[in-house]
């Protein structure tokens, strides 16, 4: 690897010491409606065990965390509650690997389905999760607090059918289902 080139980074499962550098990327990317120290350590909580519901990730490049995704379960339907990648890795495929590893989980769960909630404004995200088959199916008026920002809700059905060494690769800024 030649000097300057960013170091492809290594997506493994989320631990409570990740936490801490979570939070200053969530700030970071999210400063409005950043989740609280409580809600990812409530998140991990439910990740590990023969009962869990969750799956929590994060990526890390040249010795710091540069993104982040997690996805909750309830009834055979995964929720992508969160996935984020640092603004100097937008467009180097990170946000397609983030979900790539979230939809796999989604097929280890058995889901049937994949929802997620996308701020309506962030069409950079919106055109990654079309590339994977989201498809639109509703709005959540006011959903992003404080700033009464709408969402858009994407569906994407049967994730064990898509074929995710197929999907081009792209990124994404972010997307956060509750704040």
């Amino acid at each position: 690897m030649t000097p300057g080139t960013p170091q492809i980074p290594v997506v493994r499962e989320m631990r409570w010491w990740d936490i801490e550098p979570v939070l200053r990327l969530e700030v970071e990317l999210f400063p409005d409606d950043a989740w609280s120290p409580g809600m990812f350590w409530s998140e991990l909580a439910h990740a590990r065990g023969p009962a869990a519901t969750r799956h929590y990730v994060v990526a890390e490049a040249g010795g710091r965390l540069v993104g982040y995704a997690g996805l909750a379960v309830v009834d055979r339907t995964g929720d992508v509650q969160t996935i984020a990648a640092a603004r100097d890795h937008w467009g180097t495929g990170l946000g397609a690997r983030l979900l790539t590893d979230l939809i796999t989980a989604a097929t280890a769960f058995e889901c049937r389905e994949v929802l997620l909630e996308v701020r309506i404004d962030n069409l950079r995200a919106q055109r990654l999760y079309e590339r994977f088959g989201f498809e639109p199916i509703g709005i959540r008026k006011g959903y992003y607090q404080p700033g009464n920002v709408d969402a858009l809700v994407m569906r994407l059905t049967d994730p064990a059918s898509v074929s995710l060494s197929s999907v081009p690769a792209g990124s994404v800024q972010g997307t956060k289902t509750h704040g």
